[in-house]
């Protein structure tokens, strides 16, 4: 229908007698009309008391919209806008992602009998929300007489609470469902399985439906029903909050949590629709409940909604796994400092062994995706044989102390609070300036002998001329090596946060019990060293999972990003500064008046601050969103941390004497 149709030519064209779609389309005409620009809800709210004033003063056209508005809403199932709207037709968070994805990439039709699908038709803008909610109550009092008159007649039940009661019954029996499932009730307290807190929801339901439709001359009964139910719904909600007590020790499933989520949705939409049926104030009441639902639509149909909501706290159970594996990297005396730094040189000494074979690898010229395959066995078994040997990699510390920097964000109420976090940054950043001095300062040095020596033994250098200049010249500080760099502090932070999944999912199908106790396990293993295999597992887990993945992801995504035409690199500061041994090993003395050779020289420093920051930066950010830390007072940090700088700058770089 022409948007340019005015409202008289709008309103003449409502035909009772149309087909379905066609009167679908009417409504969605009419609510266009009235939205308008969507830029003032008060003009919104104007032109639908135009509309209103319309049908007052012509009985023949007031006529005409009641029997079109009666064949409109007769011919649709309203409680499944009302009882469904917004939650998944299925338990699955799969199904749900698949459902919205069709919302969003496939049009609708008109032509239906669901409400809900209609709703989300005709009512699609947030501004809908906006005008709904500012329609005075004089207004829709003039409307309801308008379009529904029969409804102010009586004092029996009219349709609208009718379908209000049959809406709360299917909730009901929704939040019923979910509440037996077995993933669920296995999971809440002793206590609350033992009261029962779901059997008697649809009978007090039913109760409240036979208070409402059989009135009594008194309100006793009515009330008693109504707060039996509240009691109830408050009892259901208490009882699913116990599942998230376990997920504190028996881990986190994206599936639960969204189930829970769809199970406490459906509990609040009870307590709306009650509210609904209890005012005194009906129409406003249902304005609001309608103005909510539009944003109800809009969420519906929103992926990353969803995607943020179910995995939220996955999130916060990954980075709270984190926080508490980064405690032991973050630094505070000098004894721990130089534990660390220690620490730091061992792993520099097997990445310098990681580095020549790296370059042997490349020197059999394999396939890229076999070169890619065995590089990445390469790296994750140094890695590995670092974590064994109770040894570190600087780069792989970020992403564990982020989560614990977050943690300490939700107490800055006072000066003392803030200065603790300021005493967490300074502890931190002289940790990583340790952490990548030790693996820098002994992986360089090291990789020049063991290339020397290996070149020593072949009566030539382990590396060719070309290939040397090669590496000093990807090395190089104006090229794209920057970037790379950055990028790799993206695989650095996927590879923590893929450890911290590991470790839950581990956690959450109880594997460490299964090792100690599955009867072919303890058959072959003997129960006393299967209890010591799922210890030794439940405590390395994520270690194991961090630095396998990392490892792969550093060998093949290169191989990956050519397989698309992207000439797309890591950049890994030990790694880096490995190579730039090797590369001056096979260049000799000639290295140093190479301009080659001191820009990459140049670069090392900048490729271990962007491996740092940004893997940080990215788990700084989901530790703070897992916490739920808003509202920080940044210019109180800012102004904390600059005064640290000018008074002790050193302790940034070095640990005081007595300890911070």
């Amino acid at each position: 229908m022409p948007t340019t149709f005015t409202l008289p030519e709008r309103l003449a064209a409502l035909d009772a007698q149309a087909g379905t779609a066609q009167r679908h389309l009417q409504l969605i005409d009419l609510l266009d009309w009235i939205r308008g620009d969507s830029q003032s809800a008060p003009a919104a709210v104007q032109r639908l008391g135009l509309l209103v004033q319309a049908a007052e003063t012509d009985p023949q056209l007031a006529q005409r919209l009641a029997a079109w508005w009666a064949a409109l809403t007769g011919a649709l199932d309203i409680t499944t806008l009302l009882a469904d709207f917004g939650f998944a037709p299925r338990t699955s968070m799969g199904s749900e992602l698949m459902e919205r994805l069709r919302y969003k990439l496939l049009p609708s039709s008109p032509d239906t009998l669901d409400a809900s699908e209609l709703f989300m038709l005709a009512l699609p803008e947030e501004f809908d929300a906006r005008w709904l909610a500012a329609i005075d109550e004089d207004l829709l009092a003039r409307l309801r007489a308008v379009l529904a008159p029969d409804s102010l007649e009586g004092s029996a039940a009219n349709a609208w609470q009718i379908a209000l009661l049959d809406a709360m019954t299917y909730c009901a029996g929704q939040i019923l469902s979910t509440g037996f499932a077995p993933e669920l009730r296995l999971r809440m307290s002793p206590a609350t399985r033992a009261e029962q807190p779901f059997h008697a929801l649809i009978r007090d339901v039913e109760s409240l439906r036979v208070e409402i439709l059989h009135p009594l001359r008194t309100t006793e009964r009515r009330d008693e029903a109504v707060q039996r139910l509240q009691q109830r719904l408050h009892a259901c909600r208490a009882a699913a909050a116990t599942v998230y007590a376990d997920f504190e020790h028996d881990g986190i499933s994206v599936g639960l949590v969204f189930r829970l989520r769809q199970l406490r949705e459906r509990i609040l939409r009870v307590r709306e629709l009650l509210d609904c049926l209890l005012t005194a104030r009906p129409a406003a009441a249902t304005a609001r409940l309608l103005a909510q639902l539009v944003s109800v639509g809009r969420e519906r149909r929103s992926v990353r909604a969803l995607l943020a909501s179910s995995s939220s706290l996955l999130a916060a159970k990954v980075a709270e796994r984190s926080a508490e594996t980064g405690e032991h990297y973050i630094t505070r005396s000098v004894g721990e400092y130089l534990a660390m730094v220690r620490m730091a040189a061992g792993g520099g000494a097997v990445m310098a062994c990681t580095t020549l074979i790296k370059l042997g690898l490349y020197a059999l010229a394999l396939p890229v995706f076999w070169g890619g395959f065995l590089a990445g066995i390469n790296y994750a078994a140094s890695f590995v044989l670092i974590q064994w040997l109770h040894f570190t990699v600087a780069t792989k510390q970020p992403a564990m102390t982020a989560p614990a920097m977050a943690a300490q964000l939700v107490d800055l109420q006072d000066e003392a609070g803030i200065e603790a976090f300021v005493d967490k940054v300074t502890q931190l950043v002289r940790s990583q300036v340790a952490a990548v001095l030790g693996n820098v300062l002994l992986v360089f040095p090291l990789a020049l002998l063991l290339a020397l020596g290996l070149g020593w033994l072949q009566g030539q250098p382990a590396l060719d001329a070309g290939h040397a200049r090669a590496v000093l010249d990807s090395l190089h500080l104006l090229g794209p090596s920057l970037l790379f760099a950055a990028f790799t502090g993206v695989l650095l932070f996927a590879s923590s946060i893929l450890a911290g999944w590991v470790e839950n999912w581990f956690v959450l199908r109880r594997l460490d019990s299964a090792v100690t106790y599955n009867p072919r396990i303890t058959r072959r293993l003997g129960a006393a060293r299967a209890q010591r295999w799922a210890v030794w597992l439940r405590g390395n887990i994520s270690g194991l999972a961090a630095n396998i993945s990392l490892g792969f992801m550093l060998g093949l995504t290169p191989a990956f990003a050519g397989f698309f035409g992207l000439a797309l690199e890591v950049r890994h500061v030990t790694l880096s500064a490995g190579q730039l041994g090797a590369a001056a090993a096979s260049l000799g003395t000639q290295a140093l008046s190479d301009g080659g050779f001191w820009w990459a020289v140049a670069m090392i420093p900048f490729n271990g601050a962007l491996n740092v920051m940004v893997s940080f930066y990215l788990a700084f950010r989901v530790a703070l969103r897992a916490h739920n830390v808003s509202g920080v007072d940044r210019t109180r940090l800012y102004h904390a941390l600059r005064k640290r700088l000018a008074q002790a700058p050193g302790s940034f770089f070095l640990p005081p004497r007595t300890g911070v």
